[in-house]
């Protein structure tokens, strides 16, 4: 049986889990850049490690040399990623470059046709390529009904894929952490168009995830929240540590039961910040509380 050290951070003073638990593959840190240890320390916690290693990819991109002959880049496979414009959509592609295997080849949204925003989300569909725009990706958007039914949304998410899959791309990454039901759900659908699913932030601890999105400098804000979880006046709210905090005991760090949507417009996978500013709260269902987020 896998079982994790408390360790204390030799940054920051905070306690924090180290090495692989029950059910995974490996310590978080395996996940970042693999450009750590620290020197003259032990270990960090995820804020602290997430933000060094951040920090010494940049400096590597800032000092690497210049001139010479060219160096023979590895080939790395084309995917599509799944993109709801948040947090967990942000780690996984932050996860697929870091791992220098993938070649993010289009982000793939669905869309409310009615009211043009990102589906569930409720984020604008301008805010939406703006993202893709900063990021430098391709954007393919499956437009689907208000309510709808569940024949309508896998007719047209296949008839996406089929156009991926044409292309020779044979793998879709998703964000998912440890929703079962669900991973099986798009494995089955992946499989019927000869495809399969790729999962970089499976089984991974939801405190140390959103703890090192934190740390890596991403930057997002509450788009949506189900009141019946969290507080309604955490829309709007940036996701930081002050946020953690301030959810309610029960409630998933990452939102992965759905206590929350956000929307990333920043950090370190960025070309440029998306400028935006949240605006007011709307009530747009008895249940879930909207932040309106407008482009600034």
């Amino acid at each position: 049986m896998n079982s994790p050290r408390i360790k204390k951070c030799g940054r920051c003073g905070v306690d924090f889990k180290c090495g692989p638990e029950d059910g995974k593959t490996g310590c978080w840190c395996e996940d970042l850049p693999h450009v750590l240890p620290f020197t003259g320390e032990d270990c960090a916690c995820p804020a602290c490690a997430g933000a060094e290693a951040s920090r010494r990819v940049s400096l590597a991109a800032v000092h690497a040399p210049k001139g010479g002959p060219p160096r023979v880049k590895a080939v790395r496979e084309k995917i599509v990623l799944s993109w709801s414009g948040g947090k967990d959509s942000a780690l996984a592609a932050y996860h697929l470059l870091a791992s220098q295997k993938y070649e993010i080849a289009s982000l793939l949204t669905t869309v409310t046709e009615e009211f043009d925003r990102i589906s569930m989300h409720g984020v604008r569909r301008e805010l939406l390529e703006r993202q893709a725009d900063a990021l430098g990706l391709e954007l393919r958007t499956v437009l689907i009904p208000k309510d709808c039914a569940n024949d309508i949304y896998e007719a047209r998410m296949r008839e996406a894929l089929e156009g991926f899959r044409s292309r020779g791309i044979v793998k879709v990454a998703f964000g998912d952490i440890f929703l079962e039901d669900l991973r099986r759900y798009r494995d089955e659908r992946l499989a019927q168009v000869g495809m399969t699913g790729v999962y970089p932030l499976w089984k991974r601890d939801t405190d140390e995830l959103v703890r090192t999105f934190i740390g890596l400098g991403f930057r997002a804000v509450l788009a949506c929240v189900d009141t019946q979880a969290v507080d309604a006046a955490l829309a709007g709210r940036e996701i930081d540590e002050s946020l953690l905090r301030d959810l309610p005991e029960g409630a998933d760090p990452c939102g992965e039961n759905g206590e929350y949507h956000s929307f990333v417009y920043a950090g370190p996978i960025f070309k440029a910040p998306v400028a935006c500013r949240a605006a007011e709260r709307v009530r747009r269902t008895p249940r879930f509380n909207y932040c309106e987020i407008l482009p600034a």
